[in-house]
Order: C-alpha cells, then structure tokens, then sequence
C-alpha cells in the first residue's frame, strides 16, 4: 500500500509523511457531512457564493505559497503551479457568480402536462465522496468542489497519497473561507477504504478522475448501491494536421501540449497525426520544439519540464518507449532518463509506430509523443478513433469543410480546432468511451449532483 507522504519528485527525497486516518475519523467525518449537509442545504446561494468569492481571494493571496507546496509535491513546474492557483480561483468566482442562473427553476409547458403550474427544480443530493489524482492537485479536486458545493451539496475528499499537503490545503480552504463545519472535509486513507466509504449510506454520490481501472472499481461499488458516479479517466488524444494548417504555430502548440504537466495531463495530445503533404516538414518542425524544451529543476522559472511525479510514473514511461523501440520505432529525440536525480524523463518523439506497440493502444503520462503519417482526412478520422478513448481531439486546418468534418466525427468529448485541448470553468469537461462518463464544470457540471426535480401543481 502507497505511504501517504510527499516525496519531492525533484530529488525523490522523503519530505513528510502522514498518518492514515482511523476508522473513528473517517467515522467522525462521515457524519459530520450528513449533518452539514442538513442545514447547508438551506443556506442561500448569496452566502454559499459569498464563501466561495472568499476561497478565491484566499487562491490569490497565497498564490506563490500553495503553487511551491504543489510542485514540492508532484513535481510540475512552479510557473505551472502558480497558474493553476490562479484558475482554481477563477473557477470559484465563475460558479459564485453564475449558479443562480444554472440552478433557478426551469418552467416547463404546463398546458401540455395538464397543470396550472409545471417547473424543473435542481436540489443537491447530499454528501459527495470526490476521488481525486495528483496531477493536478488542486484544479481537479477544485472542478469538483465549487460546483458542488454551490449547489448546496457537502464534500468529502479522498486524494492521491502523494499530495496530502494540497489535500488538506483544501479542507483548510474552505474552512477558512467560511463555509460551515463539515461542508468540505479531507480523508486520508488509502485506496482500499474507498469502497467502505462509498457504500455508507450517508455517502450519495462519487465523482473520480483517475485511471481505467480506478473508474471500473469505483463504477462498480456505485452500481452495487445504486449510487450516481461521474467519471472522468484516461485519454490518449489525437492532434491532426492538415495541409492548410500553420505549421509552425501547429508545431508550437503540439511541443507545448505534449510536455504540459510533464507530460501527465489525460487531455494532453499524445498522438500527432499528420497529411503526408506536410509530415515531413512538421516532424522537423515538431522535434525542433520537443528538443528544445528545458528539463530542470522545476522551481525555476526557466523550466519548461520538471520530474514525473514518482519513480513508478518515470519507469512506466521508460518502458513504454523501450518497447516501442525494440519493436521498430524511431527515436527522433529524447528517448531516455537524464543521469541526474529525481524522476525526470527527456522529451522524447517516436515515429514509424505500429499496432503491436504498446504506445499504440496505452496512454503514455510523460513527455513522450507519437507520430503518424496518413494520407488524407478520412485515413486521419480513422486513427484518431482507433482508441478505447475518447476524451479529447486537436485539429489543425484553415478549410472549413475539414473543419466540419472533424467536429462532426471525432469520437470525443472535447474538439478543438487549431488551439490547444484545455478544461474552462465555461465549458462543460469529459469523456466518451473508456474515458468516462458524465461532466464537469458549467451548467451541465454543476447539475451531476443536483436532483432534478419534476414539479407538477395543478390548477
């Protein structure tokens, strides 16, 4: 079982660890999220968006702070860091200012049901276990929690092991920014106590973000209880050029998905595929830009790529291309671990891929990219859906019919063209496929954990 404890990526030391909590405390915990959750649901959404501006001035007083406690954690680059402080508290503002509108009562045809009065009413469920990763440590866990609790409902969350400090920063949060005791509480436990807390009937709900396999065990519970579940997982997204693309502006924004996060970001483009009239030109284009990036220490402002978050993240990624390797694949550049430590891995381009590779089919969480050449748009559709995933889909061209194709039949939940695949507080955020179910963020995100309610009032 993984320790709860921060261990510095950058230098794999040990930093502090934690005690798991007792079966009393998460006991303790439990209830008191069904007794705020009893009054919660009451306040007003003036006080509850009060609150919520509150954390977000909090985010920004403190930005420098929290952002080096994040990548003291997971590694990301402090630059990186202080700009996900930063959209947490956008987020917060945004939910403060726009749930009345994503919650008012909807008014349906009365005439047509036989009523004098028909209406949709949206009421929170109650209290939310949210399963978070470490990734991004404070977005993911944010996307959840200002919707969520703007909506009336209480949250309870269970974070990745390895960032227990930004775990509890959460719960203090919060707490200070004045929501009621109980309303958002942090359990630190270990994956195998997830299924006892979730099957607790105070528990009504789950949101994950995480792996397949985490989506598949955690679906399951929810289904044995029948309980509602949000899933957000895996993606190996496709990046398509086409012809009449901007090169090097394509090439640009392709070096900079790959290695966002270190690489470790299930939107991130992972396979770049390109019309055999420009590959050529963007391969040079694109290793240019991959070969570029600086890898160091992730503090300084100078880093383009720090660590992967753990010595297990680092060695799947060198496996990965190991296999690819041996299997016939080029190494355009990087390829390999620098000789220094900590858990970093060079940015790395693979080309001439195969079905029998592992990268193929697997997503790979580090700065690693694969290439592809095809010969026109129905063969670039083809690959880009060849995937058990369908999160999100990158297209580059300036035609408007190539446009409309790729909109209309990228298996995906998120399609963008000619700009980087990235979450909005604005925009509804998921999955199709193996990468999952549901939505977060905006109106459709901030409705998961709302009962929709059918009133009929006769004349």
């Amino acid at each position: 079982m993984m320790a709860i404890a921060t261990v510095n990526p950058a230098t794999g030391e040990t930093v502090q660890v934690f005690a798991e909590m007792s079966e009393a405390d998460v006991e303790a915990c439990l209830a008191a999220a069904a007794q705020a959750h009893a009054s919660y649901r009451l306040t007003s959404l003036d006080d509850r968006a009060r609150w919520l501006r509150t954390a977000a001035d909090i985010l920004d007083g403190r930005r420098d702070s929290v952002a080096a406690m994040m990548t003291t954690e997971m590694g990301k680059t402090l630059a990186s860091a202080k700009q996900e402080v930063a959209k947490c508290a956008v987020a917060c503002r945004y939910f403060a200012e726009h749930a009345a509108g994503f919650l008012a009562d909807e008014p349906a045809d009365a005439a047509a049901v036989g009523a004098g009065r028909a209406y949709i009413r949206y009421e929170p469920l109650g209290p939310v276990l949210a399963i978070m990763p470490w990734n991004f440590p404070l977005w993911q866990a944010m996307r959840f929690a200002a919707p969520a609790l703007m909506a009336g409902n209480t949250g309870l969350l269970k974070h990745a092991s390895n960032v227990p400090q930004t775990a509890l920063f959460m719960q203090d949060l919060f707490a200070e920014a004045g929501f009621p005791a109980g309303v958002f509480q942090t359990l630190l436990v270990g994956s195998a106590r997830v299924e006892r807390i979730l099957t607790d009937d105070r528990v009504v709900a789950a949101t994950l973000t995480g792996s397949g396999p985490a989506g598949q065990s955690v679906a399951a519970i929810a289904g044995s209880v029948i309980k509602k579940v949000v899933l957000e997982l895996g993606g190996s997204d496709p990046f398509v050029v086409m012809p009449s693309a901007d090169l090097a502006a394509a090439a640009r924004v392709a070096a900079t998905a790959r290695c966002i996060n270190n690489g470790q970001s299930c939107i991130a483009a992972k396979r770049f595929i390109v019309h055999d009239g420009v590959y050529d030109e963007f391969e040079r284009l694109f290793v240019k830009e991959m070969s570029g990036k600086t890898v160091g220490d992730p503090m300084l402002e100078s880093t383009d790529v720090g660590p992967l978050a753990s010595e297990q993240q680092r060695d799947d990624v060198e496996d990965l291309v190991a296999d690819a390797a041996a299997k016939g694949a080029r190494v355009l550049c990087g390829g390999a671990a620098p000789d220094r430590p900590g858990f970093y891995y060079l940015p790395t381009v693979l080309a001439a891929i195969t079905p029998d590779m592992r990268v193929y089919r697997e997503e790979v969480f580090g700065p690693v990219a694969s290439l592809y050449r095809v010969a026109d748009i129905a063969e670039a559709i083809s690959l880009a859906n060849d995937t058990e995933f369908g999160l999100g889909a990158n297209a580059w061209t300036s035609d408007e019919a190539e446009r409309s194709r790729f909109v209309s039949e990228l298996a995906a939940g998120l399609v963008f063209i000619n700009g980087n695949v990235t979450s909005y507080p604005q925009l509804p955020f998921g999955g199709i496929k193996s990468s999952g179910f549901g939505r977060e963020l905006a109106s459709q995100g901030i409705r998961e954990f709302c009962n929709v309610k059918t009133v009929w009032i006769g004349g």
